[in-house]
């Protein structure tokens, strides 16, 4: 038997377990043929859709598929460090171990002598301090040098200008921000009909930029809000989806005007949900 059955079958294997369940599932003589033809590369895809799957079941608050989805998550974390051992990089225990190494030396007011007197955003600053101090150990010379590319682009760039107003590349006062976003705003409205496609892509992108950071500065995440906008415009177009069908038709046989009354009717329901909430 390539692997240990005894552990693989063992309904309280935890960790251990899982780790022997991904070696048998890479093993080149047993294996599975589609996992043991997967990279690094081709299985990243799946590891950042997990984790907004994660994000999902809390969004939810499903909490019997957050552990499904947490667990689906963990599998990525296991199929990297198998694929990582298998050329002699590193282990699980390596990955482990280098994040709670991580964790101890970011947390002086824990695990140090530090006092655990001070706020949030005292601590925010020292984690931010740290994090610098060992992006210099790596050589890293760049103020935004090592702000993953993978990152959505609402979130990477939240993170971006993070980085900048920490040197102090910021505008100091949140009304300067938003006269720059409306500056966009016409920059773009001109460009819709004298500029080609590719520069009206550009001053959109320009636009967006700059909405991400005038939330910044209201203390709003760029990518949570729109998440969140995005759940409510799905609940309220399933309202007029279900309501037509009441009637007997679809959205597809319905006017406009049929189907903004029952638009407004969802807000109603949505206001009404939330007041009850407090």
């Amino acid at each position: 038997m390539p692997y240990d059955e005894k552990l693989v079958n063992d309904p309280k294997g935890g960790m251990p377990r899982l780790i022997e369940v991904m070696r048998a599932l890479r093993d080149p003589d047993t294996g599975c043929p589609w996992d043991i033809e997967q990279d690094f590369a081709s299985i990243a895809p799946y590891t950042i859709e997990e984790a907004y799957e994660v994000a999902d079941a809390i969004e939810r608050q499903d909490w019997q598929d957050l552990k499904a989805e947490l667990g689906d998550l963990l599998l990525q974390t296991v199929y990297h460090t198998q694929m990582a051992s298998e050329e002699k990089l590193f282990d699980f225990d390596d990955a482990a171990n280098a994040i709670s190494d991580k964790m101890v030396a970011r947390h002086p007011h824990v695990f140090g002598d530090e006092s655990r007197e001070k706020s949030a955003d005292q601590q925010t600053a020292d984690w931010e301090a740290i994090k610098a101090a060992e992006r210099a150990e790596k050589a890293k010379q760049g103020t935004l040098d090592d702000v993953a590319l993978a990152l959505p682009a609402l979130m990477r760039a939240l993170k971006l200008q993070k980085r900048a107003a920490r040197v102090g590349f910021d505008w100091p006062e949140i009304d300067q921000v938003l006269e720059k976003m409306l500056e966009e705003a016409h920059e773009l409205n001109d460009a819709k009909s004298n500029l080609s496609q590719a520069e009206i892509e550009e001053e959109f992108g320009d636009l967006l930029f700059v909405m991400v950071n005038f939330g910044r500065h209201l203390k709003i995440d760029a990518e949570e809000a729109l998440r969140s906008a995005n759940a409510k415009f799905t609940r309220r177009f399933k309202h007029i989806e279900q309501s037509l069908a009441e009637r007997g038709k679809t959205p597809e046989q319905s006017t406009l005007e049929e189907m903004d009354a029952l638009w407004e009717a969802a807000k109603v329901i949505d206001k009404a949900k939330r007041e009850t909430k407090f």
